[in-house]
């Protein structure tokens, strides 16, 4: 019997069986909250880096902005291989087996308390050494230190709001992680206002306020997994390593969590060449990271629904439907993303100097901002190719394509032009050229081949 047929009544609003209706509809109604949630999500270090700016200067700035790819490098890997946890249960709950979906949420639960305290450690302990590393600006070098620090004091809410959303969306609800996210970001703006503009407290506090934030939502995301009488509902003693589990969450997510490792890796070397050129290079880098991180939502969103999409078709053996709900969220992303991307080639002088009015710091932002906008439609193929392949249990593909072309190919790109030119301009075409590798690979395995039996085989 199917999980659908068997739960209460009040449960089939928290879930959503994406086997049934049209393919469409069901992942424009997946796509729009999570497109929100992200949005809240990317207001939270953009609030830093905003208020920041306009209160603390370019040093503090430089230091907020930089953070996010030492951030990524830090939890891309936990947070990736955790997506196994989703593709899991996503497969289950389409196929309708309720104990594996209960043992899936248990173990993925677990992995993520473990990973938080990790990367808590790590990050505390090591930060002085990944920011000498990164070749950060001696200037800026004692405020990225205490931003980080304070961050990373915050690991395990981070992770675990990840964990907690990755559960919610396998089983299609998309809309309670963004109730919960948009009181926390909103309560981030006000603890950032607060700290900052209120009582001038350092850089740290940005940092604060955030960790606080995000435990919020935690908390909010606890409560209701809580919440009996529901296919998802989790007791505190089963949260634990189940063997079989783990290891079907690690095959899933592992590979996922390489790849987003390996992503990280290859953009802290390229933030490492970007610090180099000084702090007005470090700022303009960071808010276009910032701008690129919000353009980006829709076509991040469709990818979460087509992965969710795919994992429980597939699960419910509808191959056709599976392949209608892939090319769908291909072609929407594409058309969202070269739009996007107009938009900002024409905008970016307005956008990087809502962040910094330093003349400086507007001219760089705005040549990476119109280097790599117009080919946003190659980024956008990739990272959807990506995500259907994941959603058919192939992980090891995105993996490997991400490996070859967005880290060796880049870092060797970028370390043979910086010897050859050393111009900062030549950095910013490494995304592009990449970008277009990636699509050719993708493009032939889409057409060639046999993706829809990914779990068979």
């Amino acid at each position: 019997m199917r999980i659908q047929e068997k739960v209460h009544q009040n449960t089939k609003a928290h879930v959503k069986d994406m086997t049934k209706g049209s393919p469409y509809s069901l992942m424009i109604g997946f796509a729009l909250p999570v497109f929100l949630s992200e949005v809240f999500q990317q207001l939270y270090n953009t609030a830093d880096a905003f208020i920041v700016g306009r209160f603390m200067g370019t040093n503090a700035l430089a230091a907020v902005t930089s953070s996010g790819t030492l951030i990524f490098l830090l939890t891309s890997f936990f947070i990736g291989t955790a997506m196994g946890g989703g593709i899991v249960i996503s497969r289950y709950f389409g196929a309708g087996d309720e104990n594996k979906v209960s043992r899936a949420i248990h173990t993925v639960l677990a992995f993520g308390i473990a990973s938080g305290l990790i990367i808590t450690v790590v990050g505390v302990c090591f930060t002085p050494t990944f920011l000498k590393w990164m070749h950060t600006d001696p200037e800026v070098m004692p405020e990225a230190q205490e931003y980080f620090r304070y961050y990373f004091l915050g690991a395990l809410a981070m992770v675990m709001y990840n964990i907690c959303r990755s559960i919610m969306n396998a089983l299609g609800d998309s809309r309670r992680p963004l109730y919960y996210l948009i009181f926390s970001s909103l309560l981030n703006i006000l603890f950032d206002l607060l700290f900052i503009g209120v009582f001038r407290w350092g850089v740290w506090s940005a940092a604060a306020a955030t960790v606080i934030s995000q435990a919020a939502s935690v908390a909010l995301c606890i409560v209701h997994l809580l919440r009996k009488g529901n296919v998802f509902t989790v007791e505190i003693k089963k949260i634990r390593f189940d063997k079989t589990m783990l290891l079907e969450i690690v095959r899933f997510g592992l590979p996922s969590g390489v790849q987003n490792s390996v992503i990280a890796l290859a953009n802290v070397i390229v933030q490492s060449q970007i610090n180099s050129f000084g702090k007005m290079a470090m700022a303009a880098y960071g808010t276009h990271a910032k701008i690129e991180g919000f353009a980006f939502l829709p076509i991040t969103s469709f990818n979460m629904a087509s992965t969710t999409f795919i994992s429980q078709n597939l699960g419910a053996k509808q191959y056709e439907r599976a392949k209608k709900g892939a090319r769908f969220s291909i072609l929407a992303a594409v058309l969202m993303a070269e739009t996007i991307g107009i938009c900002y080639f024409i905008l970016a002088p307005h956008l990087i100097g809502l962040f910094d009015q330093t003349p400086g710091v507007i001219a760089l932002g705005v040549q990476q901002g119109r280097t790599v906008a117009l080919f946003y439609f190659l980024l956008a193929f990739s990272h959807s190719v990506a995500a259907v392949c994941r959603g058919a249990g192939k992980a090891f593909v995105p993996m490997f394509v991400m490996l070859f072309v967005w880290c060796v190919i880049r870092i060797t790109y970028i370390i043979v032009i910086m010897r050859l030119i050393g111009e900062i301009r030549f950095i910013y075409w490494a995304y592009p050229i990449t970008w277009g590798i990636s699509s050719v690979i993708y493009l032939i395995y889409y057409l060639c081949s046999d993706w829809v039996h990914g779990f068979e085989k």
